[in-house]
C-alpha cells in the first residue's frame, strides 16, 4: 500500500503494547486493553491513515514512552506532548497526556472557565455520558498542532473566552478519524472535499448551557470531543460548497455530505453515532452535524 495508508512496520509493534505497567512489574498479569488500543488493523494512524495525534490519559499515559521509543527521533514539545518523527516517511506525529479530570476545580481549569458536565450534576444515563478523562491543553505556541493531515486543535476550540489562554479541549480521536474517512469518501465519488470547517466541535458545558433555550441538547455530544458541526467549505468562505455542481447551495448539497457520512458508518460500524441535517436560515447556510457516539441517531431532513 502507499501513501497514507501504508501501515509502517514499526508500529505494528503498538498491538503489543496493551499494560506496560503490568509487565514492568512483573505482576505477570495484564489489565484489559483499552476499547481505544491500537491493533494491527487499526494502527496509531487511525483506519484512514490520517491521525497524527493520539490523547493519553492516566493510566494509559505509561503507553506513551514505549510508542515514543518505536519512532526514529523524537523532540519534548512541552510537559504534555512528545512529538516524534516516523525515520522512514518523515511525519511528524503527536503523543500528548491529558491534564486529569481532577484538575478542574469549581468550574474551572486555572483561568479557562468549562463550568459542570452532566455526570457532575446527575448519574449519567449510560457510559458514554461519564465524565471525560481529562483535557488537552491549548496555548498560543500549540493551538496549530495537527491531529490529523487537514485538521488542527484549534479547529476544535470553544467558541468563547477568546483572549483566555491556556484553553482546555476535549477531543476524541475517533471524531477526527472520521472525519477524515468522510473526506476521503467524498473525493472517491469524484467530489471537490479539500477542506472541512468545523463550524461547531468541543462546546464546553458553561458554553453548550447557554444555547440549550435555543435548542441544543443539554446533554450535546459536543461536551464529551465526539461530535462536530461540518461543512466542506473549500474556498474560505464559511459557506458549504456547491457539492453536485448544479450552480446552487441547498439542501441537495447538505445530502451529499451526509451520504458520505452513511457511506463511512457502514464501512466502518465501530465509528457508527449521530447524523443531523440541518437546513439554511437567515444566519448561516445548511450544515451537519457528525458524532460518534457508538449508536446510530439520526434527525433533520433534506
Amino acid at each position: 500500500m502507499t501513501g497514507t495508508h501504508r501501515l509502517f512496520p514499526a508500529l505494528l509493534a503498538v498491538a503489543l503494547l496493551v499494560a506496560p505497567a503490568a509487565v514492568a512489574s512483573g505482576q505477570g498479569t495484564a489489565a484489559q486493553a483499552p476499547a481505544t488500543a491500537p491493533t494491527a488493523t487499526d494502527t496509531i494512524f487511525g483506519r484512514s491513515g490520517r491521525l497524527l495525534a493520539r490523547f493519553f490519559a492516566p493510566p494509559r499515559s505509561m503507553e506513551v514512552e514505549p510508542i515514543a521509543r518505536l519512532f526514529g527521533k523524537r523532540e519534548q514539545k512541552n510537559t504534555s506532548t512528545i512529538a516524534v518523527t516516523d525515520s522512514a516517511s518523515g511525519r511528524q506525529f503527536s503523543l500528548i497526556t491529558l491534564l486529569p479530570f481532577a484538575n478542574k476545580v469549581n468550574g474551572r481549569v486555572g483561568d479557562y472557565h468549562l463550568g459542570r458536565f452532566p455526570a457532575e450534576k446527575r448519574p449519567p444515563r449510560s457510559a458514554a455520558y461519564e465524565n471525560p478523562d481529562g483535557f488537552i491543553e491549548v496555548t498560543l505556541e500549540n493551538k496549530d498542532t495537527p491531529v490529523s493531515e487537514h485538521f488542527r486543535l484549534s479547529d476544535f476550540l470553544t467558541h468563547d473566552q477568546k483572549n483566555v489562554w491556556p484553553k482546555y479541549l476535549v477531543l476524541r480521536e475517533a471524531l477526527v478519524d472520521k472525519l477524515e474517512l468522510v473526506m476521503v469518501e467524498l473525493q472517491q465519488r469524484g467530489i471537490d472535499a479539500r477542506r472541512i470547517r468545523v463550524m461547531s466541535g468541543f462546546r464546553s458545558p458553561q458554553y453548550n448551557q447557554r444555547g440549550v433555550t435555543r435548542g441544543r441538547a443539554r446533554d450535546s455530544r459536543h461536551q464529551y470531543g465526539d461530535a462536530a458541526d461540518i461543512m466542506v467549505d473549500n474556498n474560505a468562505d464559511n459557506r458549504l460548497d456547491d457539492l453536485n455542481r448544479d450552480g446552487r447551495v441547498n439542501s441537495r448539497d447538505m445530502r451529499v455530505l451526509a451520504e458520505a457520512v452513511e457511506s463511512v458508518e457502514r464501512q466502518y460500524p465501530e465509528l457508527v453515532g449521530g447524523l443531523g441535517l440541518y437546513r439554511a436560515n437567515s444566519a448561516r447556510g445548511p450544515f451537519i452535524h457528525v458524532d460518534v457516539r457508538g449508536q446510530r441517531a439520526r434527525w433533520g431532513r433534506y
